[in-house]
């Protein structure tokens, strides 16, 4: 059994800054104050953007406030998905490279994400994206605050749902940042980068990646890598 770890935002889709603006709303509703800057967030956790924006602001974030951020979220999420769709887009080659790896004999497709999944979820389905999607396996912005913790909880989730054990060299990490492909090193698997985020190839291969392309369109690529994984 291969696994493939599928990023989402930069990666699979763009929000086009609809996802910003949910950030600061509920950042406003559960701190009551206007969010004036936010944290980095090219491959973090939701988690951590969440408290490092909170610090940015003087405000000292605990569990319980990521939580109710996260509800509201959530909520937000949903209620805009129509929004969702007119604004952002599917990235070019992510219908197809989804499609082309579904019908791989052996092969599971989920997410790692920095998303909770009800945000993962809905941004998926909002883009038709979410069809060979196995939620269950995925690791998500709740499960760890640590990108590469997530890859390994995918792993294991996947392990446990398929009765099997999931090796290292039998899983590929697909994404976009520099972060995605420290997780993926330091979790002994494969990883794709795509520049079709904020990274540019070489910030790519500098942050260690071997597998490099501009972008998802050409799937016989995708495929290769996979079938050295």
């Amino acid at each position: 059994m291969q696994l493939v770890l599928w990023d989402i935002d930069h990666t699979l889709i763009a929000t086009r800054g609809l996802g910003r603006q949910i950030f600061a709303d509920c950042f406003e509703r559960v701190t009551s104050r206007q969010m004036r800057t936010q944290a980095a967030v090219d491959g973090m956790t939701e988690p951590v953007i969440f408290q490092e924006t909170a610090r940015l602001h003087g405000i000292a974030s605990d569990r319980a406030l990521f939580e109710e951020f996260a509800r509201c979220s959530a909520e937000e999420h949903r209620r805009r998905a129509a929004e969702l769709r007119e604004r952002g887009h599917a990235l070019p080659g992510a219908a197809a490279a989804l499609d082309a790896f579904a019908r791989l004999e052996g092969v599971a497709q989920t997410v790692v994400t920095g998303n909770i999944r009800p945000v993962a979820e809905i941004k998926l389905r909002a883009f038709g994206l979410d069809t060979h999607i196995r939620w269950q396996y995925g690791g998500y912005g709740e499960d760890h605050d640590d990108r590469a913790a997530l890859v390994q909880t995918a792993i294991r989730r996947a392990g446990r749902a398929l009765g099997t054990r999931i090796a290292a060299h039998d899983v590929l990490l697909i994404g976009d940042t520099p972060a995605d492909v420290a997780a993926a090193l330091s979790s002994g698997v494969r990883v794709l980068a795509v520049s079709t985020g904020r990274s540019s190839p070489a910030d790519l291969r500098e942050a260690g990646a071997t597998d490099v392309a501009v972008n998802l369109n050409d799937t016989q690529v995708l495929l290769r890598v996979l079938s050295r994984a």
